[in-house]
């Protein structure tokens, strides 16, 4: 099975040729491994770091239509992902849920909320589904006991969407590799091939684990590299076109701040909407939108003015809650692209996808996670002068394949596990959800600390799912990182027993990724008065 592969046995074939060459592993690059190896082209993906380690394991993790893009006339955009977000609710249960948003009101907001309430009507008119109320101040203070009540005038009850990012990205490169494609993480691109016109027909792709190199021939190249697109477009010559904004998130325990729903307010700074949600058993609140200038490394650091305008906002809305920076379990912050048309405020430049092919180089970028689907059908659209043999996308193709609903009732499922947990499997693994439990201990079934990751997810993950690095293992298969006190450093005793034999590491190994980890997280996740300054990593 190629997911199961070792390294050695994917690199042995790495060479090609190969029909398509996708660079980058974040979700628009899963997306078309996972389309082109469904249309039968023959397709390598390498990512120079881990899979989902940039943008796309540092969203906001909503699955959503926009709603905020109606504010700039963005009506298509917002069209289109209303569609991705249903078909992804129906198509990726346990792994896309129902989110239920409270969209709060304040006397002095601006825009007033009427603004919203039309905005709303928009919104589940091109949803072809009336889903939003409107509450009077008493109603959304029963909704949220802990909201400041000061100038509060009442507020809209609607639904979106919320997803684990990082897992609907192995999710989808896992059933690209089962449909033939195939793909490799920290493969970094170090130089593009030319044909003898001059055109991108390949790259030179390094392996870092084996430190050994290879001249890899593709009649595509597809740069989806993200917010690093324009690194990979500078070997081609072609000038710097895009914008690099942070997004960051400050990480609370459901103890501190306690929110069932999704709080979305505007910030009393510049009234720009922000939210506090909840995720994986914590609340994060973000997020912010900020010029990235600093160097362009895949574990960015939250910023000072960050920190402050975050806890501005979480102190206008709870502020009976007393919280301050010491309450923040973890920071999250993520870089993303969007074409840079010099407006003076980040929030206003255009979230629509680009695509452009230069000198045989096609890059794919912008849009948003909801939007995968879509831009990887796009992006084949594209390219498909050069593969003629091979047929169009399906537009109506599904995002997610369909898990078979006898695997529920298979005998590895005869467990003490409840349905919702049994959900939750199947939509984070798919087909592989009875495998995860089949080779799993019965001790291993239970939750680490509060959080809802089973320790058999630990295992497995370090059994199947390409783990090359512990940061790997606790910040993207699992998220206990950013879920447990101190990036759960008390538990690696357990995680270490349990996954070590699986990763073949030696002891000295463990103690050198262990203390990398370490500094990773100390430099990137911390809390704020715990962070280290300065930011580790490399691009995508």
């Amino acid at each position: 099975m190629e997911a199961m592969m070792g390294r050695d046995q994917i690199w042995s074939g790495i060479g090609g040729p190969w029909d398509v060459l996708v660079v980058g592993g974040g979700v628009v690059g899963a997306g078309i491994l996972r389309e082109a190896a469904r249309l039968g082209m023959k397709t390598l993906l390498v990512e120079a770091h881990d899979y989902s380690s940039g943008t796309s394991s540092r969203s906001s993790k909503m699955v959503h239509g926009g709603l905020r893009y109606l504010a700039t006339g963005q009506i298509k955009l917002t069209m289109q992902s209303v569609r991705e977000r249903q078909r992804l609710l129906r198509e990726g249960q346990g792994l896309v849920d129902p989110l239920e948003f409270l969209l709060v009101s304040y006397k002095d907001d601006r825009p007033p909320a009427w603004v919203y309430g039309l905005g709303l009507m928009i919104y589940d008119t091109l949803a072809m589904h009336w889903n939003h109320e409107h509450h009077t101040l008493r109603e959304v203070v029963d909704f949220c006991p802990d909201l400041s009540q000061r100038n509060l005038a009442g507020g809209y009850r609607f639904f979106d969407a919320q997803t684990d990012d990082a897992r609907l990205v192995l999710r989808v490169i896992r059933e690209a590799q089962k449909a033939g494609g195939v793909a490799l993480n920290y493969a970094r691109v170090e130089g593009l091939l030319r044909d003898a016109h001059g055109k991108v027909c390949g790259a030179v792709v390094h392996d870092l684990p084996g430190d050994r190199t290879c001249e890899v021939q593709a009649k595509v190249v597809i740069n989806a590299t993200g917010a690093w697109a324009d690194e990979l477009r500078g070997q081609v010559g072609r000038p710097r076109r895009l914008r690099q904004l942070r997004g960051s998130h400050l990480v609370f325990s459901q103890e501190k701040l306690p929110v069932s729903k999704v709080i979305s307010f505007m910030h009393p700074a510049d009234k720009r909407p922000v939210f506090a949600f909840p995720w994986e058993g914590v609340t994060l609140v973000g997020t912010t939108d900020v010029d990235h200038h600093e160097p362009m490394e895949t574990n960015p650091q939250i910023s000072r003015d960050e920190v402050d305008y975050l806890m501005q906002g979480v102190q206008h809305l709870f502020g009976c809650l007393g919280l301050t920076e010491d309450d923040v379990i973890s920071t999250i912050a993520g870089i993303r692209s969007v074409l840079d048309t010099g407006k003076a405020n980040p929030s206003k430049e255009s979230r629509d996808e680009v695509l452009w092919d230069e000198d045989g180089l096609v890059t794919i970028t912008g849009g948003k996670l909801t939007m995968f689907r879509h831009m990887a059908q796009t992006t084949l659209r594209f390219v498909h002068p050069r593969l003629k043999e091979h047929p169009l996308p399906n537009p109506l193709a599904r995002a997610l394949d369909r898990v078979d609903e006898r695997t529920s009732t298979d005998m590895v499922w005869e467990t003490d596990l409840d349905p919702a947990e049994k959900l939750r499997l199947l939509g984070r693994y798919g087909t592989d959800a009875p495998s995860l439990l089949e080779t799993s201990r019965v001790e291993d079934l239970e939750h680490v600390c509060q959080t809802p990751t089973l320790w058999a997810e630990l295992g497995w993950a370090a059994k199947a799912e390409q783990v090359v690095h512990l940061e790997d293992l606790l910040l993207r298969r699992t998220r206990l990182g950013l879920l447990l006190p101190d990036g759960g450093l008390e538990d690696l005793p357990r995680i270490r027993e349990l996954c070590q034999p699986a990763l073949g590491w030696t002891d000295e190994q463990w103690s050198v990724e262990e203390q990398a980890y370490q500094n990773t997280w100390r430099q990137a996740y911390a809390p704020p008065h715990q962070l280290i300054k300065g930011s580790v990593g490399g691009a995508s």
